[in-house]
């Protein structure tokens, strides 16, 4: 598939990329991080920080996806968003995963906030982004052969399965990047997999017309 073919796509990641370069040359990395990253512990407080601009509270969210806190979280990220996001933007358009990259930041993000509302560490990274199209790509399109388990369907059964893989395979590049800055936030990759479960039917029905 060409870069025109997938546009939100291919931009997102370049723009992910070009961030965490730039960050990395001028050093600015660290403060990046912490006046753009999700901080749940902002929110109705105010958090010391260095001196300078913090982005506001609504829109770290959106500002934490273009972060990265080491080479292997971007790279594995980048690989990930590329690999899934290019083939579901053909079918779906540029619009719905606009939408699904948006919902997924912020439901990543509502997540992390609800499970540790006093967290004062940074979560970065397009995590929470990325599991709503994995979630969309396990509940649509994915041709993986799964049976049913009890009154759960096989194609939840599929998704559920990936969510877990997707899950695990990030903890262990966390770790292995030894635990770097805001690289694990397990409730960001639960809440944008369930928004991209809720979100997969809406999007195909704004898409195709209701069917």
């Amino acid at each position: 598939m060409k870069p025109q073919e997938a546009p939100v796509i291919t931009g997102y990641a370049l723009a992910c990329v070009i961030i965490f370069l730039l960050l990395t040359i001028t050093g600015f990395q660290y403060d990046a991080i912490i006046r753009a990253g999700f901080i749940p512990a902002r929110f109705g407080a105010e958090v010391i920080a260095p001196p300078g601009t913090m982005v506001p509270f609504l829109l770290t969210p959106l500002t934490a996806t273009f972060l990265h806190g080491g080479w292997l979280h971007l790279i594995f990220n980048m690989v990930m968003l590329l690999f899934i996001g290019r083939q579901l933007e053909a079918p779906l358009g540029g619009k719905a995963m606009a939408v699904l990259l948006l919902v997924g930041a912020y439901a990543g993000a509502l997540a992390q906030g609800l499970a540790d509302p006093q967290s004062t560490v940074p979560m970065i990274g397009a995590s929470g982004a990325i599991s709503a199209l994995l979630a969309v790509f396990a509940l649509i399109f994915s041709r993986t052969q799964t049976s049913a388990i009890g009154p759960i369907p096989a194609h939840w059964v599929r998704a559920l399965w990936l969510a877990a893989a997707w899950i695990g395979l990030q903890l262990a590049i966390g770790f292995a990047g030894g635990g770097e800055l805001g690289a694990i936030a397990i409730w960001a990759h639960v809440g944008g997999f369930l928004a991209g479960l809720l979100l997969a039917r809406p999007l195909l029905r704004w898409r195709f017309g209701a069917r």
